[in-house]
């Protein structure tokens, strides 16, 4: 047994190392997966084409459509300038003295809106950098301020919210993107509080040993005062009609649940469950009336870059799906080999309650493969079901599985390896060795704070 388990935690290992060094996660991963194959002693080629290509085209179908459409809004609301005039409007109104507060809040309406977190970076750091100089505040505390605002509470916490993170566990527990609403309210307070408070902690560290922004700073924007964006009530409807749509199809008077007959969906698409699709359909279509709201509002700025600026976003979408199907591919493989069982053991074994072992399950694999969604899809794929089953024998709702398994994909994922993290310190400017700490102090709040819900929920 010692050799299967070894086989695993090799692969794991190496699939960890080669994308903290920035190597495909979309090549690298069905290469590990067979070398943990061929150390179990299982059949290779199989392995290959039947389990690992199957549940990776599986994953395709379900979250293709809500990667690609989250990826052209984003881009659109960007090419029309919608996101700009959001993040304008705000870091405007609170002026320096709230620096740090107008660069979290733009951000989070963005991402709670459905634009996608690379967007969010892109359109908030020209302002951030403006509004950081005028209060005189180090550059090097605006990655984790934008991270706060991006990527933790309105990624995965608060109820409703668009990103894929929040999606995924639909399709496992059979739940809405309003899983658990209080529990997931209550840690996005917990999340913003802890964040602002390490943030504003260090702006006064800063301030009393004299630093200020500093000089000599690459990537720094230029921001042209004369521009015109869009109004900002224009800006924000895209953002308003995904989340109203996206509730009113899920839980409204316009429920996708209730759009076709059971058995007809059983008998011709073998959908057993409409819960399991029924989120998914909600923010297709939800998503599709942002994109056309966001293209109406600004058409002559967007039209002559539509054709690029789709290809971009397309592009995008492909790689990160793909990438993470790869990942929901290994996942799968591993599950069926010997050494799995003493590794599932012991990953439920970590707590006899199923929330505080998902939390641990997910928050492991998330930062093992430096995705959220990659480290969860990981993580629901290969014990899902069994954390379904020891929630339904515990009395706990499918909706806290949801909820818990959602936030922790947004807890270590922000490890140095995280593409999110490379990507945001390469659009501001900055280094690991600059600006990662206040990165991390992030991501331990956000973890912290799963482990809290996870750990009360428990006890009542």
């Amino acid at each position: 047994m010692f050799i299967e388990v070894l086989a695993i935690l090799v692969s794991l290992g190496l699939l960890m190392y080669f994308a903290y060094r920035g190597f495909p996660v979309i090549v690298f991963a069905p290469i590990f997966t067979l070398l943990a194959v061929i150390l179990s002693g299982l059949a290779l080629m199989p392995s290959y084409t039947e389990t690992f290509m199957t549940n990776a085209a599986n994953y395709v179908k379900s979250f293709f459509p809500i990667f690609l459409l989250g990826a052209i809004f984003g881009k659109v609301m960007e090419m029309n300038g919608a996101a700009a005039s959001i993040a304008q409007t705000i870091v405007r109104a609170l002026g320096s003295k709230r620096a740090i507060l107008s660069v979290v809040l733009a951000g989070a309406i963005l991402t709670y809106g459905g634009v996608s977190l690379f967007v969010v970076a892109f359109a908030v750091y020209p302002f951030a950098a403006a509004i950081f100089r005028e209060a005189n505040i180090p550059k090097r505390l605006i990655p984790g301020t934008i991270a706060l605002g991006a990527f933790t509470f309105t990624m995965d916490a608060l109820p409703g919210t668009p990103q894929i993170q929040n999606i995924i566990p639909t399709a496992y527990f059979g739940t809405d993107a309003y899983a658990a609403p209080i529990v997931g309210i209550i840690g996005a307070i917990m999340v913003f509080s802890g964040g602002m408070l390490w943030l504003e902690r260090r702006r006064k560290q800063a301030e009393a040993v004299g630093e200020g922004y500093g000089e000599g700073h690459i990537n720094e924007p230029v921001l042209n005062h004369e521009e015109k964006y869009p109004n900002i009530w224009l800006s924000i409807l895209p953002l308003v009609l995904v989340l109203l749509f996206n509730y009113l199809l899920s839980r409204g008077f316009l429920t996708v649940n209730t759009w076709y007959d059971p058995a007809m969906l059983k008998k011709n698409f073998n959908i057993a469950d409409v819960k399991t699709v029924s989120s998914s359909w909600a923010l297709i279509i939800a998503l599709t009336i942002g994109v056309v709201a966001a293209l109406l509002i600004n058409v002559k700025r967007v039209q002559n870059k539509l054709a690029a600026g789709l290809t971009t976003a397309a592009m995008g979408a492909l790689l990160a799906i793909f990438n993470t199907a790869s990942e929901v591919g290994f996942g799968n493989v591993v599950k069926t080999l010997p050494g799995f069982k003493a590794i599932s053991g012991w990953i439920l074994g970590a707590s006899n309650h199923p929330l505080v072992s998902e939390a641990v399950a997910v928050n492991v694999l998330a930062g093992i493969t430096g995705s959220a969604s990659g480290g969860m899809s990981i993580a629901l794929e290969v014990m899902g079901k069994q954390y379904l089953q020891l929630a339904q024998s515990a009395g706990i709702s499918p909706e806290l599985l949801h909820r818990i398994a959602s936030m922790a994909s947004g807890g270590m994922d922000t490890l140095p390896h995280n593409g999110a993290v490379i990507t945001l310190l390469a659009i501001t400017g900055l280094t690991h060795r600059q600006s990662y700490k206040d990165i991390f102090a992030v991501t331990v709040v956000k973890t912290l704070t799963v482990f809290i819900l996870a750990f009360a929920v428990s006890i009542f």
